[in-house]
């Protein structure tokens, strides 16, 4: 135990500091600022005016509105015998989206923008796009439609779409086809029979089939955005789930940016796997075994509370050989599927979190295990964690422990998450589960 001292240490007073492993966050738990009032419990809710109208219209993402989105580069839904992957949708085919579970669009607001791609690296949007856009454009509901979504990106901007050429509103709509910023857009808002404000639809209230369904078009629409532009070194996913936690609509979705940079955070874990192969097991996996952090498992993943986030933070890895998930099996991909919705089923719609997912980037020779993390967004760091780096987490990892273990046997109870998962203390104590370094 004597190597992992300089990571965690709990004071006589309680305080429990913390060194993230792989990227040198430094973490501070204090016990007086207690964290019971974080998660919620009963607290009064305000009733809905009237029941949930069908097709949902209550912000730009909800099914009705779809003239308020950019235009659908995919769509993945069920037929009522299989899945089904739909793409380059076109104006007429848009505007039925009744029962369709999942929609890919491009976001509005790019955080890499197209013009960064074709400024930059002389990015040019493959032939099938070009073609897609051009039939889009050419149906006068097509240009309408785009049309319209400009205008509204404009007036965000303080732009007036009339000041503008018609050369240059066209260059700005070759974003919406052919950028590599993309939301993933779940079909509800509210829960069906929805009561209060609070019941929104969040990813614990899929069932485990259509969350593997959620994973698997996202991990298609990785695999199309790194082959649609080959400049893309990583592309960071994440969910933003409510407004605290940065997400613009209270609407489940998921974003996609690709990255010509690992990022530093990558690039620091990089140089540690290059001293240590085997340290997301050491100080992962095995340190959560040591230290009884471990929450729940199945045959191709774990979970656990990991130390060193500025948020608490729970864990789950992938056993798989295979460092990013375009390269892993269907059934690799559900395991990983089912562990993160029981965490979401356990962690219930009211309370605020990101989930992250990091994964070998593309260009790397070095293998990280694919893994995601689920923040939860009760503390804000101010000005103490500004000029000292340390942050202040008011859940230690024990408490969080804790409480996700008894939210986890309990959910189990209601049968809402896939059977076969060990929860607790029926998680394998056997060092070393993940394969990632075997290869």
């Amino acid at each position: 135990m004597g190597s992992y001292d300089r990571y965690y240490h709990r004071m006589p007073d309680g305080t429990v500091k913390q060194i993230n492993p792989f990227n040198q966050t430094e973490v501070w738990s204090v016990s007086e600022r207690g964290y019971k009032a974080f998660f919620p419990n009963g607290q009064e809710k305000e009733l809905l005016t009237e029941p949930v109208r069908e097709p949902e219209d209550y912000c730009h993402f909800c099914e009705k509105n779809w003239e308020y989105i950019t235009p659908q580069k995919a769509r993945h839904f069920f037929d009522g015998k299989e899945w089904k992957t739909e793409y380059c949708l076109l104006p007429h085919q848009v505007k039925d989206s009744r029962g369709i579970h999942f929609r890919r669009v491009g976001n509005l607001f790019e955080i890499v923008g197209y013009n960064y791609w074709t400024k930059n690296y002389q990015y040019r949007m493959a032939e099938h796009i070009r073609k897609w856009r051009d039939a889009y454009l050419s149906d006068p509901e097509g240009m309408r439609h785009v049309m319209n979504v400009l205008a509204l990106k404009y007036e965000k901007l303080g732009i007036r779409l009339e000041d503008k050429t018609f050369e240059e509103k066209l260059e700005r709509i070759d974003a919406f086809f052919g950028g590599c910023h993309e939301l993933i857009l779940g079909l509800r808002h509210y829960k069906p029979g929805a009561k209060y404000t609070t019941d929104l639809f969040s990813a614990g209230d899929f069932t485990p089939e259509e969350h593997f369904q959620y994973m698997m078009f996202t991990i298609d629409t990785m695999r199309s955005i790194k082959e649609q532009n080959p400049f893309v070194r990583y592309i960071s996913i994440f969910q933003n789930w409510l407004k605290p936690a940065g997400a613009s609509f209270d609407h489940l979705h998921r974003q996609l940016v690709g990255l010509d940079e690992w990022g530093v955070q990558l690039e620091r874990e990089i140089r540690e796997v290059m001293k240590n192969p085997n340290i997301y097991n050491e100080f992962g996996v095995n340190f959560a075994i040591y230290n009884s952090f471990l929450l729940l498992e199945n045959e191709f993943a774990i979970g656990y509370v990991e130390i060193g986030h500025r948020y608490p933070t729970i864990a789950v890895y992938s056993k798989s050989r295979e460092g990013t998930p375009l390269h892993q099996t269907p059934q690799e991909i559900r395991g990983m599927s089912d562990l993160v919705h029981a965490v979401h089923v356990a962690l219930t719609s009211e309370i605020t979190c990101n989930e992250e997912w990091y994964y070998t980037p593309f260009d790397s020779l070095y293998v990280l295990p694919w893994r995601i993390l689920v923040k939860l967004r009760f503390n804000v760091p101010a000005g103490f964690e500004g000029n000292t780096k340390i942050y202040i987490n008011p859940i230690s990892p024990e408490q969080l422990t804790e409480i996700m273990t008894e939210r986890l046997l309990k959910a189990r109870e209601t049968g809402r998450f896939a059977p076969g998962i060990r929860i607790g203390a029926e998680v394998s104590r056997e060092p070393n589960p993940l394969l990632y370094s075997r290869r």
